[in-house]
């Protein structure tokens, strides 16, 4: 099987790692030969810090990279079996792409969406007819190395059969597939936002720090990384972008909180080089904002 993965950016990039860690050939997209490359030398890094282990792991890392073969023209995904859209959550970027390969590839080909938060059946409603029954949203989580959680959700047209084939291949990658009716947000990040809002609001309303927020939900509720160290981790301009969609869809509970607002205008959204809620050298609050 050879599976294509457009978007090289840092959800794209790790599902091209996980297919080719279970022995599949890849292709990466990206429209940039210079974000393939940063993709390729960031997936290495992952590799040295130990996702491969036994007493092979070096080798085993290194056959697994050799798999991925970088690709900058949509055309190259013509004899892929699966293909998952990894671009930038918008209905318009990600119809782009799904319309494109509509055209490029074979009517067997499976499509599906790492959208994390926009309806899989609105998705559906770009493609042709014909493509629908073989569209479906395949929503791993941050890093995709790591996680082993992958949302599987239906539209409207799905094809249960092809729902159920992509399942078994999820667990053929080493995940752990859970099905979830198709509403904006699925469920995960419904429930995660619900909480980052209100670990935002208790910051601002001076109930506790950042930082102890985050030792709370670690030491009280189990959870294995805080709210602010995450927002930090996918950075809080996504974050806030989520919460607008869903803020569309539901209404007043998802509503961004000033707070956030704030801080990812001024450039504190974390991320890769960029000032977050927690010093990451000191594990101490950044700028209050």
């Amino acid at each position: 099987m050879t599976a294509g993965v457009v978007g090289a950016g840092l959800m794209g990039a790790e599902i091209a790692l996980v297919f080719a860690l279970a022995g599949h050939d890849v292709l990466l997209h990206d429209r940039s030969a210079e974000a393939l490359d940063r993709a390729i030398e960031r997936l290495r890094g992952v590799l040295d810090k130990g996702v491969v282990r036994g007493s092979h792991a070096r080798e085993a890392a290194d056959a697994a990279l050799a798999r991925i073969a970088p690709v900058t023209s949509l055309d190259a995904m013509r004899g892929c079996t699966i293909v998952t859209e990894a671009v930038y959550e918008s209905l318009e970027a990600k119809g782009d792409v799904l319309r494109a390969l509509d055209r490029i590839c074979a009517p067997s080909c499976i499509f599906a969406t790492n959208t994390s938060t926009l309806p899989i059946s609105s998705l559906a409603a770009l493609l042709t007819p014909a493509r629908r029954a073989q569209f479906l949203g395949t929503h791993y989580f941050s890093p995709v190395s790591r996680m082993p959680l992958v949302e599987v959700i239906s539209g409207f047209a799905t094809d249960p059969a092809i729902a159920e084939q992509v399942t078994m291949r999820m667990r053929g990658i080493g995940k752990q597939p859970v099905h979830v009716r198709d509403v904006a947000g699925f469920a995960v990040n419904r429930m995660l936002h619900a909480l980052l809002i209100e670990a935002v609001k208790l910051v601002e309303e001076g109930v506790a720090t950042p930082a102890d927020l985050d030792t709370a939900c670690r030491l009280g509720l189990g959870h294995p990384i805080g709210p602010f160290a995450m927002m930090d981790v996918v950075t809080s301009d996504l974050c806030l972008q989520v919460q607008e969609i869903l803020h569309d869809a539901y209404g007043e509970r998802f509503r961004p909180p000033a707070l956030l607002k704030q801080r990812v205008a001024a450039g504190l959204g974390g991320g890769r080089g960029r000032p977050g809620w927690i010093d990451r050298d000191t594990g101490h609050e950044g700028s209050a904002g």
